[in-house]
């Protein structure tokens, strides 16, 4: 009862306090106001998740190549920095999002501290300026704090193929001794590693295979892309990737896959505010876990012809669900803090396991300051479902937290103001534009 009584007064305190005077937040912020009845029709912006290392692939080529559907993030933004560091040359037509990337005169092959701490994908580069140069000099990435995401398996398996690897500090320095081509088993189907390694791979003679390989999407893009260029990849049962090496690759033109964890968040934003989405662009093919589970909720969901499109009709009493986050085809960690927002308001207990980072559950307590009840046991979240959440301030601690407290401001009652969204910037390209044509009341302040 004690406890009871101390959460009573956690959420009266809560909604006296979220209509008093807005105080001054540092900008840049976002701020959200209950949005309720989200409607029409959302188009989608290339994957993040894939976009990035299809830039540090094209290290590989010489010569100009064109990637088209590119987002205009500040992540996209900080990789061209890194590439124009490195001596490409390129031109990013932002309304068009189409990027033109220069290769020829490419010269460098260290990468500034700076530039690393800023993006966990700046070590992406390795594999390609490894197989370009022979060495490669760089910091360890920064980025997110979800979690240690340890560089272990892209080291072993470089070393495994012949690269001498040595740290000093945070700085890496690799050089090749002698390549070989491996059959190479991953401890763990980190996409990470299963990307650099493959493009060294593609440069190294004879047959690579990488077992128990990620197999997302957006590594399926990566190969895709690296095929155009002339790369020769194919795909054995069970999760390997194998990679026949080749001497050389050419510059290509390639059309980056549209973004599920975008199309993840929309479908969500419909769902959370009791509306009626469209996403004509929604690789629905992809997301088979993740609208098992809005299904599992009560809410329709229509499926497009040949798997794309998605259209969300969100229930008015949505039911708790229990999902443990794990590589793909798994429910992905990325659409883990999103989908957490939505079950705040489901009827019952939900219980959440976040098995791929250890860290990626810090948006739970933001949620709390929100009037939401979730408790927390090592890598485990139980949410009891409230009927209101209550707009106050909260902090986004990664890009993926950011679009949960997004989210859980379009239904909270009063307005929510969330810092740290330069995470949200890193992640999307105008998010705040998409929700607000579907009717919602979300600013971005810079």
């Amino acid at each position: 009862m004690a406890d009871q009584s101390i959460f009573t007064q956690d959420v009266t305190r809560i909604k006296e306090g979220m209509f008093a005077q807005k105080n001054p937040i540092e900008a840049p912020y976002l701020e959200v106001h209950q949005s309720l009845g989200l409607e029409g029709q959302a188009s989608l912006s290339g994957a993040k998740n894939a976009v990035l290392v299809i830039m540090t692939s094209l290290i590989l080529s010489r010569g100009v190549s064109v990637v088209r559907n590119v987002p205009a993030s500040d992540d996209v933004f900080q990789m061209i920095t890194l590439l124009e560091s490195l001596g490409a040359v390129v031109i990013f037509d932002e309304e068009a999002n189409i990027l033109e990337v220069d290769t020829k005169n490419l010269d460098g092959y260290r990468v500034k501290p700076e530039i690393m701490k800023k993006m966990r994908a700046s070590v992406l580069v390795m594999g390609p300026l490894l197989a370009r140069f022979g060495k490669v000099e760089l910091a360890l990435p920064g980025g997110d704090v979800i979690g240690e995401r340890p560089v272990d398996y892209h080291i072993k398996n470089f070393e495994k193929m012949g690269v001498s690897v040595e740290q000093h500090g945070d700085i890496l320095t690799a050089c090749v001794q002698h390549l070989q081509h491996r059959n190479l088993l991953l401890e763990y189907p980190s996409v990470g590693a299963t990307e650099n390694i493959m493009m060294l791979a593609v440069l190294t003679s004879g047959t690579t295979r990488i077992i128990n390989a990620a197999l997302e999407p957006e590594v399926f893009d990566l190969i895709e892309s690296l095929k155009k260029m002339g790369a020769r990849i194919s795909i054995e049962t069970p999760a390997t990737i194998v990679i026949d090496g080749v001497e050389h690759l050419s510059p290509a033109n390639h059309t980056v896959m549209f973004d599920r964890m975008e199309a993840s968040a929309l479908i969500l934003a419909g769902a959370i505010t009791g509306g009626y989405v469209h996403v004509p662009q929604a690789p629905a093919h992809d997301m088979g876990l993740f609208l098992m589970k809005m299904q599992e909720m009560g809410h329709t969901i229509l499926i497009g012809k040949d798997g794309v499109g998605v259209k969300i009709k969100a229930t008015k009493t949505p039911r708790a669900v229990s999902l443990r986050t794990a590589p793909y085809p798994g429910f992905p960690t990325d659409m883990q803090a999103p989908f957490m927002a939505a079950l705040t308001l489901a009827q019952g207990v939900s219980t959440v396991k976040e098995t791929v980072w250890e860290n990626r559950l810090t948006h739970a307590r933001e949620l709390d300051k929100m009037g939401a009840q979730i408790e927390i046991h090592y890598d485990t979240a139980t949410i009891r479902g409230v009927e209101e959440l209550y707009g106050t301030h909260v902090i986004a601690s990664d890009i993926r937290a950011s679009c949960c407290l997004a989210l859980a401001g379009l239904a909270a009652k009063g307005y929510t103001t969330i810092s740290g969204v330069y995470h949200w910037k890193r992640g999307y390209q105008s998010l705040e534009g998409k929700l607000r044509a579907l009717g919602a009341s979300i600013t971005l302040f810079e």
